[in-house]
């Protein structure tokens, strides 16, 4: 694991990165970005999901609410991992990162079965409200983890 861990370090992308101030930087707010467009869609989609505006139909939100977290998670995972590529040992190590990891794993395939199970529309389902609680958790707890990781001693 250390030689594909090294191996990840050494690429040409992740050395201009650690070299680039301000690539650095961009590449931060980029993961910064689409945590917030995640977590700014799936909260009011999960809280309609337990319940919450009864009058606004579950399909509308998730509608657009859905894609809008999906392209989230998707720009803070490949920014995530380009960040991830510049000190790829040291955040290997790291307890927090380990946790962050399984909650957005537990995150992401929890909302792929409840879409698998219930239709982009989110139809109604006790299940989801269990489903909301488990998004909201691991999207909580994995921002927190992300938070930790820069305070953490490896």
């Amino acid at each position: 694991m250390e030689g594909a861990l090294a191996a990840i370090e050494g690429t040409a992308l992740a050395q201009t990165l650690r070299n680039a101030r301000w690539g650095y930087a961009a590449v931060n707010a980029a993961h910064i970005f689409g945590i917030a467009l995640l977590f700014g869609a799936i909260t009011p989609l999960n809280l309609r999901l337990l319940g919450v505006w009864k009058d606004i139909p579950r399909a509308s939100l998730a509608r657009v609410l859905a894609p809008m977290a999906g392209a989230g998670l998707a720009l803070a995972v490949a920014a995530g991992l380009l960040l991830f590529s510049i000190r790829a040992r040291e955040y290997a190590d790291i307890r927090f990162f380990q946790i962050k990891l399984a909650l957005v794993a537990i995150g992401t395939c929890s909302a792929l079965l409840a879409h698998a199970r219930h239709g982009a529309a989110l139809e109604k389902d006790k299940s989801l409200r269990v489903h909301a609680v488990v998004s909201f958790l691991c999207w909580t707890g994995a921002i927190v983890c992300g938070r930790f990781i820069a305070f953490a001693d490896s």
